[in-house]
């Protein structure tokens, strides 16, 4: 059922379990009737003969049974009002807790505690307050506690899983992320049951909003989604929360029971999730969105360099998983928000993210980052390359950045028209493929195992290159003044 809008500032007092109060020595209450377990909300005393109207349930009721007059009736009322549990005093009313009490709190299963004459109903109040204090101080240490873990888990390089893992543990059940349809994309903790899931399934379809501008949302609900929902099923406790962002997302809980402070360490992962899922938006969105529509209609690059905001140069930044797993575009989204970017690519083989400060492009925990030099628009696919040659000699040198920086010195005393027919001349019988084989084995100082890595292939798929390269080119790659003069004309190229 939807609840009302959650993110308390703190988590509820937690009930005191009449057991840990009758564990109070020094109180010498006795439980005399019905059963142990129950949960006291409020001390509330009263001599009335129906103290019905003025009960909101969850009491423990003291009283000295003044004008009790018909046990049965007088315990079927306070069930009715959802008193937790009776206190009876013994004297000076009564001698003894009349046996048809006994048997009434029995018969209606209220539990029923038998109080001494020398232990006042203040001194059970204060007893009862005392024991409220120290569980929601209890809760408020565990509630920091998971603040805590769940802000370190979203600095990790796996932010979306950390902070699902870190919240199932602490809810000791299962945090998964749900699409508005129910599609799983992120879960971690324990299975719940299949007809669990199913409910889950149907609570993100509660509480989700539509996705503005999204597709098939015709005829959805106008109405707003509400913060919450909560549902039951076979024991299994269920809840789920919308995500904000615009995503279209729902954080979805399932546990064996429900703590009093686990709403608000709900609503910290959500805000976590919500900023981690969110897309990057900056003031030139749609300036750029426009030009990425002009591009894909066939403008010029030169025509939509203006809607690309105050920077007219682009820093090109490619990057793969440290740990050589996959990418998903929830941990890639993560990483462009860090380089400070929207404008990303993800694949199986690495992720690309354009940058217009290269001030942002800093190592990343779980990354590895190649990145091009600073590019106008015309020449990204130049910067592409380059960034794709830094992350391969990023990889082979076990270094968390590399950055491509342009040549300069010597070089520049050639102009650059001729020395580009000279590049052109002397590389004409190498292939593509080699060319880029020879340009890193050249920058790696000749290294077989590390060009091996940067390119991703055998290391005899790389000597059989470079002795195919020797061949065509007719030289002497040992000579270090046919090196210098390849890696100008590489340089060049």
């Amino acid at each position: 059922m939807p609840d009302s809008p959650m993110a308390p500032s703190a988590p509820p007092t937690p009930p005191v379990p009449l057991a840990e109060l009758l564990a109070r020595e020094e109180l010498g209450l006795r439980l005399i009737a019905g059963p142990v377990h129950a949960d006291l909300l409020w001390v509330h005393t009263s001599e009335m003969a129906d103290p019905y109207p003025y009960l909101l349930g969850g009491e423990l009721l003291l009283s000295a049974g003044v004008l009790l007059k018909d046990p049965d009736t007088y315990v079927a009322r306070l069930v009715a009002a959802g008193a937790a549990a009776l206190g009876f005093g013994v004297a000076p009313v009564h001698d003894t807790v009349p046996p048809a009490l006994v048997e009434a709190c029995d018969r209606h299963g209220l539990p029923l505690v038998e109080v001494p004459p020398e232990t006042p109903f203040t001194t059970i109040a204060r007893a009862v307050w005392r024991l409220m204090a120290e569980a929601r101080h209890r809760e408020l240490r565990r509630v920091t506690r998971a603040q805590q873990a769940l802000a370190s888990a979203a600095a990790r390089p796996d932010p979306v899983p950390a902070v699902l893992h870190q919240l199932a543990v602490r809810l000791a059940g299962r945090a998964a992320l749900l699409t508005a349809d129910g599609e799983e994309l992120h879960a971690a903790g324990r299975h719940p049951a299949p007809a669990a899931q199913e409910a889950l399934a149907r609570l993100a379809r509660v509480v989700s909003p539509a996705i503005p501008g999204a597709a098939g949302t015709t005829g959805a609900r106008t109405d707003p989604a509400p913060a919450s929902a909560t549902d039951t099923v076979g024991g299994t406790q269920l809840s789920a929360y919308p995500l904000g962002g615009g995503q279209g997302l729902v954080l979805a809980l399932s546990a064996d029971r429900r703590e009093p402070g686990d709403h608000t360490v709900a609503g910290i992962a959500v805000v976590l999730l919500s900023l981690l899922t969110a897309p990057h938006q900056g003031a030139g969105a749609a300036g750029r969105a426009a030009a990425l529509v002009r591009l894909l209609l066939g403008a010029a690059p030169k025509d939509v360099t203006p809607l690309l905001g105050p920077a007219d140069r682009w820093t090109v930044v490619h990057a793969r998983r440290t740990g050589g797993g996959p990418a998903d575009p929830l941990t890639a989204g993560a990483l462009g928000t860090a380089l400070g970017s929207a404008l990303l690519d993800a694949d199986r083989h690495a992720v690309r993210v354009l940058v217009t400060d290269p001030g942002r492009i800093t190592p990343q925990p779980g990354w590895t980052l190649g990145a091009s030099a600073p590019a106008p628009v015309a020449d990204l696919a130049a910067a592409d390359a380059q960034a794709a040659r830094a992350l391969g000699r990023a990889e082979a040198t076990r270094t968390p950045l590399s950055v491509h920086r342009p040549t300069s010195g010597l070089a520049d005393l050639v102009p650059r028209d001729q020395a580009e027919a000279h590049a052109a001349a002397l590389l004409a019988p190498l292939t593509e493929p080699l060319t880029e084989t020879l340009r890193c084995w050249l920058s790696l100082h000749g290294s077989w195992d590390r060009t091996a890595v940067a390119l991703q292939v055998h290391r005899n798929t790389v000597r059989q290159r470079i002795t195919r390269c020797a061949a065509l080119l007719d030289a002497d790659l040992d000579d270090m003044d046919v090196r210098t003069e390849l890696w100008f004309a590489l340089s060049a190229s």
